[in-house]
């Protein structure tokens, strides 16, 4: 059963599975502050798990949790507070804590949507030095969820984020190699990162060849936004 119509949910549309609940629905947007959007979903959670007592329970929550400078939002205090509800109500659960899924569609502002966006419409963008991201191909998040799942992984919170991170800057030089373009930037000096520990995960993106970070967005790019 998938819960959600977004960029998450969508990966599991045709591999649907009747005894899990696949729960994307809900706030994205970590600048989110109207109550009655954080209040949303958490009827809807709390509805969920009620009417589906003995389904496996897989969250997808945020790694921007780990950010210190959204540490006391009103979106990343929401998501902790939905993951403890899940924990104290599920039999079974999973809680996947996300990064920067990159994929098809999704909301054009997301950060690969408007970056490649501005360098086809050849707008400057606004770089901020010391910023970095963590991009994980959305393929690689469905086949890491069936894995844990299949493994009988439950009742964990886990990371799902790619082995390291990538400077914005890194990133616009890979997208200006990809599409032979040079890209109008005005750098900031400004921004923050944050590591992310993926001790659950790592082995995936070994075993399959996937520990190069620029042939891993080389070939983001070349599925999701190739011209």
């Amino acid at each position: 059963m998938i819960v959600g119509r977004g960029l998450i949910a969508s990966l599991f549309k045709g591999c649907d599975r009747e005894n899990t609940i696949f729960f994307a629905s809900g706030v994205s947007n970590s600048l989110e502050t109207r109550p009655e959007e954080f209040n949303r979903e958490e009827n809807l959670i709390k509805q969920t798990i009620a009417e589906n007592q003995d389904k496996i329970f897989v969250y997808f929550s945020t790694c921007s949790i780990y950010d210190s400078s959204k540490s006391n939002s009103n979106y990343v205090l929401h998501k902790l507070k939905m993951e403890q509800i899940i924990k104290n109500s599920c039999e079974k659960y999973l809680i996947l804590r996300v990064s920067n899924a990159v994929g098809k569609g999704g909301n054009p502002n997301l950060l690969m949507n408007y970056i490649v966006n501005a360098v086809k419409n050849n707008e400057t963008i606004n770089v901020h030095t010391k910023a970095t991201r963590n991009l994980i191909d959305t393929d690689d998040i469905r086949k890491i969820t069936f894995d844990l799942i299949d493994n009988q992984n439950f009742n964990n919170i886990i990371n799902l984020a790619y082995i390291k991170n990538y400077s914005i800057i890194e990133i616009l030089e890979i997208i200006e190699r990809f599409y032979s373009k040079r890209v109008d930037i005005n750098l900031i000096k400004s921004g923050s990162g944050y590591d992310i520990n993926i001790p659950d995960v790592e082995h995936y993106f070994v075993k399959n060849n996937l520990t190069d970070k620029e042939l891993y967005l080389f070939s983001i790019l070349e599925k999701y936004y190739s011209l």
